[in-house]
């Protein structure tokens, strides 16, 4: 079912978007990556060959979506499945008493912007495509399936803004997943837990150390392959459609 896949992946330069872009064209998937690290992107495409392509762009930008949905139609001539996972996140509390100064609103309005309104910027634009597709015997055209993340349910101290993106997320999957499924595509989300990417990088190890050992089992932070494992198990499965799915081995974070 991955043979031949085209797939448009988000983000797909670096952490989760780049270990499903590896795992898509290693099971013989084509992808367009798009990435606003150009940079980043042309490095990490050099080791994938003629499989991938990139374009360049920002997720909130309608032309630039646009853009790389019609690079998808040249190459390709079809889009059957895109993966979102560009996303972004500050730690900020709402209020620093200490400092005296309060949560940016331009900041909670750029995490919202990127994460949640971005990923509906690709998802509202690419279903048109994907619907062109001929339908297999279940009906189905296509699937989309978005990042979220496990702060939505339990954010910490000054995750306000990056719980409330990816509530976002998690919040429009199921009306998505329903006002898609005339058109047959399928719409499911991925709320990982702490996986070991980017976005975890600048914590300090005492505090990495303590979230790991917040994980049931196992006891570590989860690998980027292993959302890439879950995104093709998405693909695979037709029953899949309109389901917010945890990827957080059991961890159910406390305040710090």
């Amino acid at each position: 079912m991955l043979k031949g896949l085209v797939s448009l992946v988000t983000g797909g330069a670096s952490g989760l978007g780049k270990a499903t872009v590896e795992r898509l064209v290693r099971n013989g998937g084509k992808v367009v990556l798009m990435d606003i690290q150009a940079t980043r992107a042309n490095e990490f495409m050099k080791t994938l060959g003629n499989d991938v392509v990139l374009s360049p762009g920002n997720i909130k930008s309608e032309e630039d979506v646009q853009k790389c949905l019609d690079l998808i139609k040249e190459k390709f001539g079809r889009l059957d499945c895109v993966v979102n996972c560009a996303g972004l996140a500050v730690a900020h509390q709402t209020y620093n008493f200490y400092n005296k100064k309060e949560h940016k609103l331009e900041d909670f309005a750029e995490i919202i912007n990127v994460n949640t309104i971005g990923t509906f910027n690709v998802i509202r634009l690419s279903a048109g495509l994907i619907a062109e597709n001929s339908p297999n015997s279940d009906g189905q055209k296509g699937v989309i399936v978005n990042t979220a993340s496990t702060t939505a349910y339990e954010g910490d101290i000054g995750q306000v803004a990056y719980a409330a993106s990816n509530a976002g997320i998690i919040g429009m999957t199921l009306p998505i997943a329903r006002d898609l499924a005339p058109l047959g595509i399928r719409v499911v989300t991925i709320a990982p837990g702490l996986f070991d990417t980017p976005l975890i990088s600048y914590l300090p190890e005492k505090i990495k150390q303590y979230l790991i050992r917040m994980t049931p089992f196992p006891s570590r932070f989860g690998k980027p392959e292993e959302f890439a494992h879950l995104v093709t198990s998405i693909i695979e499965n037709p029953m899949l459609n309109g389901e917010v799915i945890r990827l957080d081995g059991a961890n159910r974070t406390f305040p710090l």
